[in-house]
């Protein structure tokens, strides 16, 4: 998994460690009963009789169906917990930004108080992307600030995903889906790209996230405000 860079990174990351844990722990189970099964209830050598035939157990099946149903449940309840935290939105995010997804690139426009600097892209040529130095339009956000993130689609359904913030949210058309990040202290370019597939360009639907410093971040948004970058 890549290291995140945001606050709730370390809770998405530890709902799928759970998730990765209980999983193995379920087919190390599966596993071992499958091979017990097989080793102990095969037909022995030089037997003409079948090995003897089991039609119902009632523990047994009030077992594999409890079980599974408990399994489900502390899933739910883990899920729902940490997304219901994940999506809340405070409105007090002294940043905010409005993410336009559209084939195939995104604008995105940035709210500073009371400044606005937009970027826009276009599809990127893949024979020169380089991740030192990424095509396509760059949001750049201050370390250690909660942001609030605004999804709009201009046409069809595409998805924001930055795998450095482990976290991604579908844009969808007529539906503005919104969250709250807190950046961590961890300046650098982070590659973002669509998750949806959405049309012929999917593939060159891709951006970067510029994380900064604040003071640099403030410098960022008074030179940009009020007009659009590529």
């Amino acid at each position: 998994m890549p290291e995140g860079v945001t606050e709730q990174a370390g809770v998405i990351q530890t709902l799928w460690n759970g998730a990765w844990i209980a999983a193995l722990g379920t087919g190390v189970v599966v596993w071992g009963l499958i091979l017990w099964a097989s080793a102990f209830h095969r037909k022995k050598k030089g037997s003409v009789a079948p090995p003897p035939q089991v039609r119902y157990n009632l523990p047994i099946e009030i077992l594999y169906t409890v079980v599974p149903v408990i399994m489900v449940a502390v899933f739910f309840f883990f899920t729902a917990r940490d997304e219901a935290g994940l999506i809340k939105v405070s409105g007090t995010a002294p940043v905010k930004v409005l993410v336009e997804g559209y084939q195939w690139s995104w604008r995105f426009t940035t709210d500073f108080q009371g400044k606005k600097a937009m970027t826009a892209g276009v599809p990127v040529d893949l024979s020169k992307q380089d991740t030192r130095n990424p095509q396509g339009p760059q949001l750049v956000l201050p370390t250690g600030t909660t942001v609030q993130f605004t999804l709009k689609s201009h046409d069809v359904i595409h998805s924001f995903w930055v795998p450095a913030f482990l976290f991604k949210q579908d844009v969808i058309p007529g539906v503005n889906n919104t969250f709250e990040l807190k950046t961590l202290n961890k300046p650098g370019v982070f590659i973002g790209r669509c998750a949806e597939l959405c049309g012929v360009d999917h593939s060159k639907m891709l951006f970067s996230v510029k994380l900064v410093p604040q003071a640099e971040f403030a410098q960022y948004i008074q030179s940009h405000a009020g007009g659009a970058a590529q």
